[in-house]
């Protein structure tokens, strides 16, 4: 079972595991997915409604787990005690590597590592996937791009080692479908630091066309964080883009290249694959560690 489908990571986790395996899809909005393919059952559930998730996980062998909201902690512990009771034997959980960080304290990290925690201590095989931002992110600027040219952000200069989507979903099928990944934790990040000028930067040069970063203040980029989050959460992702302005988020991990046995995908061909989104069309708000509200931190 995937949950998250609609999401950034799950919906390419689905793609990549409808050839390999019988697949279920849990979701409160079954209109939010796209058609699913010959095979592939839909079952509508919420992560609070331990009644429905017991139903929705009957027969389900190994889980993919993408949880949303880090005021909500009952949702990871209702997941965990249904895949209990309805003989789950196996959970591979989208975390998030600022976890492994002693110094990252803001509510998003504290959220996960109680989460990972809990998966922890169940008793259940498991397997945890933690990625820094991803670099489908960069999708929020598209608008921007399209009509002005000028991208508006904060953290100029900030680097992170932000990841493809595509290999973190790569690695959630091989742990999902192949033994020895149980008991396994994976840092999975891109091949290097990339800040918001360098990811301008490398858009600019696959459109061939001039893309400016243009900074703003701390206080605007809150104000633009809670149009589309509660204050707390809002705090949070400020506070992780001091940290990845301090350099807390450059460092390059090996987990792609581990499970896959290749490197991890650059943002240049990211950027080159999803050119369309930038040139045209309407672009889709990406989504992240925490399913569709906020990415990694």
């Amino acid at each position: 079972m995937v949950t998250g489908a609609s999401g950034t990571v799950g919906r390419e986790v689905v793609a990549r595991l409808v050839p390999l395996a019988s697949v279920r899809l849990l979701t409160r909005s079954p209109a939010c997915l796209a058609p699913p393919a010959p095979g592939v059952e839909v079952v509508v559930g919420d992560f609070s409604d331990p009644v429905r998730l017991a139903t929705a996980f009957a027969g389900v062998r190994a889980v993919f787990v993408v949880t949303a909201d880090p005021l909500r902690p009952d949702h990871d512990a209702n997941i965990i005690d249904v895949a209990l009771a309805c003989g789950v034997r196996h959970v591979v959980k989208l975390s998030a590597l600022a976890v492994a960080d002693p110094a990252a304290d803001d509510l998003i990290t504290r959220w996960q590592r109680a989460n990972e925690e809990r998966l922890l201590a169940s008793g259940l095989d498991w397997t945890l996937l933690r990625p820094r931002a991803f670099m489908s992110n960069t999708l929020a600027w598209a608008g921007q791009i399209r009509e002005s040219g000028v991208v508006r952000g904060l953290g100029r200069d900030g680097r992170n080692s932000c990841v493809d989507p595509r290999d973190i979903a790569q690695v959630a099928v091989r742990a999902l479908t192949r033994t020895g990944h149980e008991g396994k934790t994976y840092a999975l990040t891109g091949p290097q630091g990339l800040s918001p000028a360098d990811q301008v930067a490398e858009i600019s040069a696959v459109l061939g066309r001039e893309i400016r970063f243009e900074e703003v203040s701390q206080d605007q980029a809150r104000q633009a964080l809670l149009v589309r989050y509660p204050a707390p959460v809002a705090d949070a992702l400020m506070e992780s883009a001091r940290r990845t302005a301090a350099g807390a988020k450059s460092g390059i991990e090996s987990g792609v290249a581990e499970v896959l046995g290749r490197p991890a995908g650059t943002f240049r061909q990211w950027a080159e694959d999803h050119r369309h989104a930038f040139t045209g069309g309407q672009a889709v708000l990406p989504g992240g560690a925490l399913g569709n509200r906020v990415g990694p931190v």
